[in-house]
Order: structure tokens, then sequence, then C-alpha cells
């Protein structure tokens, strides 16, 4: 889709650039991929920390770009437009809205960030929307839809030309709701710069990423970014759980700032909360919803008390764009989640298989949690950590896995670059603190066959690191490898023996 458009002049003064050269010219595209570079477009040479964009000027400008966007001087020898800027990152946020005719604000937009629950919340509103009458678009982790159409996610948040297009996209097709995950590093990156948030909303806050912000305070301070105006405009409304420490001290800043704060909890005073909590591996989650709006029973196929957090903040956040309450509660006993999220794997027999997304100690402990609840049997895990990514969450996994399993297999994920075993080792440091027995296997394949085969009747087996993902990386190279469908093969061959 090519977008109408805005001249050199008004993308400048969006950016709040130095123009040199070109201000009547029409710019129909902005990207900083150089391979994506055009006829009409801008090309925004980011410095990034493994390559440097300035090396591909003179490429995309014999592509067909009309100009660049840069915190250098414009070079003697160039000769096409020049648009010097603070900090590029920010400008080609601003310059891909102003382009693409600033569609956030043709939408109700709603833009989800925390640790956890991200991806289901995402789900779950995409499906409220489409219970309230409304055409809907989402960006996930798993996949990126408008409507009926989707494919495969490239990233969690996309960069910001991809994810103004992408609105531009949706709101041509019909969509007039719009929900997205905004993570950590994209808001920190000025992926979600420019957008305008109807509502926002925050699901918690635990250890991750730590490798990328260093410390939780400035973990906390990139999520908070979305709501506190440093994105371009604070949301309407923010939609938090105050159940999280770090949710707790988010609302008092807000409020403190005279923003608009909606909070949900499980276990507190808040403006939305559950009673009469009930899990069941085989019919889903049920409880009392209570709202300003009045309250409802809730009957949801989702497994497991965390869900009850998504359906909240997802209940809370429909509220705020004007939803019905009784198709709200029809909305979430139909949405079957995200794909990856404590998914039961089809299983005859007498105990059950759950694959699940969780990949940080908080996500793998909300998750066994579930499955202590559900099980009269033991409980089999198998898990293992990425590859180059933050080595501090391994060991406090191996001890959350050891604390609430009866026998873990540790595994591979991706482990990238790393040794797999040294990976390994680092998450034995947490297990051997516990009492639970284990058992290494560094092939994931194998280490998932050895689970299904030592289940007995009434356990639960927990496949748990990747989810909905269809591949896994070793070394630089990508392979087909999807959890669910290695189970099933597992399964089929208990079957056949």
């Amino acid at each position: 889709m090519i977008s109408n458009g805005a001249t050199l002049k008004e993308v400048a003064e969006k950016t709040g650039a130095i123009l040199t050269g070109g201000e009547d010219r029409i710019v129909r595209d902005i990207t900083h991929d150089s391979r994506q570079a055009g006829k009409d477009s801008i090309f925004a040479a980011i410095r990034g920390l493994t390559m440097d964009g300035h090396r591909f000027v003179d490429d995309v400008m014999r592509r067909g770009a009309v100009g660049i966007i840069s915190e250098l001087e414009r070079p003697e020898n160039f000769s096409g437009a020049w648009l010097k800027v603070e900090n590029s990152r920010k400008a080609l946020a601003n310059a891909a809205a102003v382009i693409n005719g600033d569609p956030s604000n043709e939408l109700k937009l709603v833009g989800i960030t925390g640790t956890n629950g991200k991806t289901t919340t995402t789900y779950l509103m995409f499906a409220l929307g489409e219970a309230n009458g409304e055409k809907c678009a989402m960006l996930t982790t798993v996949e990126y839809r408008i409507g009926e159409k989707s494919e495969p996610a490239v990233r969690t948040t996309p960069e910001a030309s991809d994810t103004q297009r992408f609105l531009r996209e949706a709101v041509d097709d019909g969509c007039t709701m719009a929900v997205m995950e905004t993570s950590s590093q994209a808001i920190h990156l000025n992926r979600c710069d420019g957008l305008h948030f109807k509502v926002g909303v925050f699901t918690n806050l635990t250890r991750d990423h730590l490798d990328y912000h260093l410390t939780m305070e400035n973990y906390f301070d990139a999520k908070k970014a979305l709501f506190d105006g440093r994105l371009g405009e604070p949301p309407k409304s923010s939609v938090i759980n105050v159940d999280d420490r770090w949710g707790q001290k988010l609302a008092n800043e807000l409020r403190e700032k005279g923003q608009h704060v909606v909070t949900f909890s499980q276990a507190n005073a808040a403006d939305l909360t559950a009673g009469n909590v009930e899990v069941s591996l085989l019919t889903g989650t049920s409880f009392d919803l209570r709202t300003p709006a009045g309250d409802r029973k809730i009957r949801s196929p989702l497994v497991g008390k965390p869900h009850v957090y998504n359906m909240l903040s997802a209940s809370a956040a429909a509220l705020e764009l004007g939803y019905d309450l009784d198709k709200i509660a029809d909305g979430l006993s139909k949405c079957i989640g995200a794909p990856g999220r404590f998914e039961r794997v089809p299983n005859q027999g007498n105990f059950a298989v759950v694959v699940d997304y969780a990949h940080s100690d908080d996500a793998l402990l909300n998750t066994l949690k579930t499955a202590r609840e559900l099980t009269k049997g033991r409980i089999i895990t198998v898990f293992g950590c990425g590859g180059d990514r933050d080595k501090t969450k391994r060991a406090p996994m191996g001890q959350v896995a050891g604390a609430h399993s009866d026998l873990v297999i540790l595994t591979s994920d991706n482990p990238r670059t790393e040794d797999p075993m040294k990976i390994i080792s680092q998450i034995e440091m947490g297990i051997k603190g516990t009492n639970c027995p284990y058992l290494v296997n560094s092939d994931r394949r194998e280490a998932i066959h050895q689970a299904v085969e030592k289940a007995r009747s009434e356990d639960v087996v927990i496949i748990a690191g990747k989810g909905h993902e269809n591949y896994q990386i070793i070394g630089n190279e990508k392979y087909h490898f999807d959890d669910r469908e290695i189970a099933m093969e597992a399964l089929q061959s208990i079957d056949e023996n």
C-alpha cells in the first residue's frame, strides 16, 4: 500500500528537522531498511550497535529515494534533500506518522505493555472489539492481523515505519479499533513515538530483558513511557494491575499528574476485580467479574488464574472504549486466547500435556502454580533458556522449576551461538538448591519424548519456553521446531507402543 504522503516541508515540521533542499517534494514512504527504499521515499540513516545506516545513503538515492534523515550534517557532495535531526529514531517515528496521514488518530488504539500477559490480552481485546461490532487489527508477538487477513509476526512491536504503514492499511480496510503489544525495547527505541493511544494497559513487571535494560528501574522506566507522555501524548485512559508493586507505583505517579487511571486486581481493592475464581483443565476458568458498569459471571476456555488478570485488563480497556458489558462477557466466553499460552495438546491418554511460552522465572512460576492447582498427579517440566539473552534469569528459572515440579528435564531452548550445556549448567545452579530430581538432555525433541514417556495417570507435562514458536535457533541457523508437534509425535509413539 502506498500512502498519499506529505511534503518534505511537512515532514521537517513534524520532526523538527533542519531541511536542506526539495521542501515541496512529496514523500510517500519512509524506511530505515535500505532494501525497502524506493521512489518517493525517505531513508532514515540510523547508527545501530552493529550497522551504520549512513553506509547505504548512496545506494538508496540510486533506488529513487528523495532524501535522508540523519543526525549528521549534510555532506558537501550530496545532491538530494537532507533532514538533520537530533534523534533519527524519534524522527523516523514522527515522519512515518505524517507520511501515512496519522492513522492512529482514526482508530481506537490500545497499547499493552508488561512482562507477562501482553499477547493473550491483545487477543482478548481483538475478540472484545469484534464482539462489539468493530472491525479490528492487532500487532502481536505471534501475528499481525487486519480483520481476517494475517501474516506471521517479525517482532513483538514492529519498527515505527512498519507500524504506521500497517495502521494506515487497517484504516483503509475499514478497521475502527486496533490493539498492539508495546515491548519495553520498542518503547526505548522510539518505535511507539507518535502513536495516539486511547488506552494503555500495564499487565505486570517481573525480571526479564535485564541484558538490555540492566536494572529493574530502567525496565520500569521504559514501560512507564507508554503512559506518561514521552511518546507524544499520554493515553486517554491507563489500565493498571495494582496487584503488581510496579503497577501500584505507576498508578500513584499517574494519578499525581492528574491522569485518568483504571485499576484491576484479584487481591486488592480496585475498579475491576474478580471473585469466586474456579479453574479446570477440562472446562477452563470461571469467575465473577465486578466492574463500575455492573457484575457478570465469566466462563472462559482459558485455563488459569494468570488469565483472569488478562481478562480483567481487557475488560477494563474495553469499558474505557465504551463497549457493552454483556458483549464483553460474551467475547470473553468465546476467545481461546493466543497460541502457545497454556495450550493443551490433544491427548486421549490419562495425563495432560501443556505447551506454554513462559520464558522468565515469574512466568514459569505462574504456569507451574496453575498446573499444581489442576493436577492430582505429578508435574513434569521440560524447559531451557535462550542463548545470547538475559543470563540473570537462568538460575532463578531453575529454582522455580525445582520448587514447583516433581521432575524437571533441562534441555535447550534457542541456544543460538552459546554452548547449550553451558546454558543448562547455569540453570542447574538454581535447581540444585531444591530437592527436585532432574535430568539433562540438550536435545529438545528427545527431552519432550522423555517427559511424555515418563508421564503416568493424572500427571501434567509442562513444556515451557517456546510456546507458539515453530523454530529453534542453533548457532546462526533456524530450524523448524514446534513443541506442540513434537509432543503429539511423542504421544502417538506411546499409543503405537
